[in-house]
């Protein structure tokens, strides 16, 4: 996907195409969010089936494996795809990553929330087909649909938000700590000593959850945020290499080639064309 942000419906006609598809099992460079409002979803991931009853939302983080199949319920089926990049709300993303690990689908009730969460999902779409998109209005509005989504689901589960805690609470604890530093030029040994742990017990969670070591999800924020400015600052490639710890600009400059196949500044160039 080139896009930073994309939404658009599976209809009816469009589930027939995917049925009839090649429709392996897969993984991608974005983060999706499915929101079924009508019909049912066969969704593979964290390595099992599950068939989802609309109404139901399920989130796939950047890399997970999955397969989703939509299936007609009397003949209808709708349901509405949000992809994004995650660099689009990077504050955000990798705390969505902590909290679906191993927890991606949730069916929920009909009534009010789920018909809000429908309203904003049509604000987005409607957003986007302007001239002139505002990036600004769809990241708020998003936040508003995750923000939605917990609220429900701690209603639904209230037991959950504890096991959730005890499964992943030194996880957690990295992910603030790292939002707090990320910027700046310490590594493993760092974040390991200040949640009183051994550098490699540190790499083992890590690995569990996201399959990459601590050095890769350091490096991996950085990019994020690293893209993030690019896209929506006017500074430099030095400044900013430099406000992400990075002193000098050649080397910030192959990092980032490194890990996305262009330079920075052919990526600012890129993301202005899609915006303009």
């Amino acid at each position: 996907m080139t896009e930073t942000f994309k939404i658009f419906q599976v209809d009816a006609i469009e589930a027939k195409k995917i049925i009839a598809s090649e429709n392996e099992p897969h993984h991608h460079d974005f983060e999706e969010l499915i929101i079924g409002t009508e019909g049912q979803l066969e969704h593979f991931i964290d390595f099992r089936s599950t068939v989802l009853r609309a109404p139901f939302v399920s989130f796939v983080t950047r890399g997970k494996v999955h397969r989703v199949k939509p299936i007609m319920k009397d003949g209808k089926c709708q349901m509405w795809a949000i992809r994004f990049k995650s660099e689009f709300i990077p504050e955000t993303t990798f705390q969505l990553y902590s909290l679906y690990h191993d927890n991606a689908s949730i069916e929920l009730p009909v009534g009010a929330c789920f018909e809000r969460l429908s309203t904003l999902c049509e604000m987005m779409d409607e957003e986007m087909q302007q001239n002139l998109p505002d990036y600004a209005i769809i990241r708020q509005l998003l936040g508003a649909v995750f923000t939605m989504i917990a609220s429900e689901r701690r209603k639904l589960k209230p037991n959950e938000e504890e096991q959730l805690k005890s499964q992943n609470i030194t996880f957690k604890n990295f992910l603030r700590i790292l939002e707090e530093n990320f910027r700046r030029s310490v590594g493993v040994e760092y974040y390991a000593e200040k949640l009183f742990m051994s550098a490699r017990n540190l790499n083992n969670i890590c690995h569990q959850i996201l399959q990459q070591s601590v050095s890769e999800i350091i490096e991996t924020r950085k990019l994020i945020e690293a893209k993030s400015l690019l896209s929506t600052t006017d500074k430099t490639i030095s400044e900013i290499g430099f406000e992400l710890g990075y002193n000098e600009k050649a080397y910030f400059t192959n990092v980032f080639k490194k890990k996305t196949g262009q330079t920075p500044s052919s990526f600012r160039t890129e993301m202005q064309k899609l915006i303009s």
